[in-house]
């Protein structure tokens, strides 16, 4: 690989490290092709992508980005994955590939610049999506006017209950 190579991977690698809100850390040392061809369709299904590079132009690429504290673990055989647009999708997919291979291992994750531990990711990956959060957010707003409403309507409606009583009473009371 010569240099303007290099300097062309460590520029990409550096936008894409500047976009990402989810950067994940993992060794994926043995593991066959058609196993990373799967977890590579999977993210790019959600925004995502998982990128391997030499450790050196990873290095050099991820310094003045939000995710820098990633370089430390920077060793061995390398893979990224980054999430440019909801961290949850792609924690999910990267949290069920590691358990169902065992040659892939999570080293670290940053979360919008904040270094999370992997069971910080693990707890990530069991949030509901956004789509999900959001109808029930919708549902919440929906709920509260119409509860308000009935609560109202309580007052006059017992009202006209108690009017019918006291006509029942006095409709008893003459016959």
């Amino acid at each position: 690989m010569n240099r303007d190579e290099k300097v062309t991977i460590v520029s990409d690698l550096n936008d894409s490290f500047t976009r990402a809100k989810l950067a994940i850390v993992a060794d994926y040392c043995g593991l066959k092709v058609s196993e990373f061809r799967k977890i590579r369709i999977e993210l790019r299904n959600c925004d995502s992508e998982i990128r391997v590079a030499k450790n050196t132009l990873l290095k050099r690429a991820v310094t003045d980005t939000g995710n820098d504290a990633l370089s430390a673990d920077f060793s061995g055989t390398t893979a990224v994955v980054m999430a440019y647009a909801d961290p949850v999708a792609p924690a999910k997919v990267v949290t069920k590939f590691a358990d169902e291979n065992s040659k892939f291992k999570i080293r670290s994750a940053v979360l919008d610049g904040e270094i999370i531990g992997v069971d910080r990711l693990i707890a990530l990956s069991k949030l509901p999506s956004k789509e999900v959060l959001l109808g029930q957010l919708l549902s919440t707003w929906q709920n509260v006017p119409t509860g308000l409403v009935q609560v109202l309507s309580g007052v006059p409606r017992t009202f006209a209950y108690a009017l019918q009583a006291i006509k029942d009473q006095k409709e008893a009371a003459e016959n």
